[in-house]
């Protein structure tokens, strides 16, 4: 299941959220337009790297749980909410694969790869090319696959990459386009 839009705002989306944010700060219950806003894309983020209905429920209730309690320390940046919601989430994802000692896991067949299909060859290219992709993939570390999931697979600004990834935009175009660079020496050597 992927993002298949840009899911940048505008301006004056971003001064409505951020109303919305200060909204919540002041009285608990009105989390509930953020909670209803972001579950289901949260929990997306974190089923695609899990593919545990489970424990991604579990892990989404976490989210919004420490997002909750610190909502009071939350500032705006500049970027949507959603970014720092995303910097929780990947932080309690780290926190689980370092409790559970389990393999991270990328769902390729569920993102939009066509683009890799050759018109010629048809669905076999597609599957050796994914395949292909899989091998580079594997061989990365986590943060490079989290850089490319959030900038490719769910259409993220640079900025909102940076700032879920705790890095500035610039780093973020530097280290993204060292990955594409390092990706195809590895698919290269394949």
């Amino acid at each position: 299941m992927s993002t298949s839009k840009n899911i940048t705002l505008s301006q004056d989306q971003l001064q409505a959220e951020w109303l919305e944010v200060q909204a919540a700060q002041q009285n608990p219950a009105d989390f509930r337009v953020l909670y209803s806003r972001y579950y289901a894309p949260i929990f997306r983020f974190l089923y695609n790297r899990l593919l545990d209905e489970e424990a991604t429920a579990d892990l989404c209730a976490q989210v919004f749980l420490k997002a909750m309690q610190n909502l009071s320390k939350y500032s705006f940046q500049g970027v949507p909410f959603s970014a720092w919601l995303y910097r929780i989430a990947t932080n309690e994802l780290n926190g689980y694969y370092r409790q559970t000692q389990k393999k991270r896991v990328i769902a390729l067949e569920d993102y939009h790869t066509s683009a890799l299909q050759n018109e010629d060859d048809g669905k076999e290219v597609l599957e050796l090319n994914i395949e292909a992709l899989q091998k580079v993939i594997h061989k990365l570390d986590t943060d490079d696959v989290m850089l490319l999931e959030l900038r490719f697979f769910e259409k993220r600004s640079f900025r909102e990459v940076g700032d879920i990834l705790g890095m500035t935009e610039n780093n973020a175009k530097v280290r993204l386009y060292r990955l594409l660079d390092k990706m195809r020496k590895l698919f290269s050597s394949s």
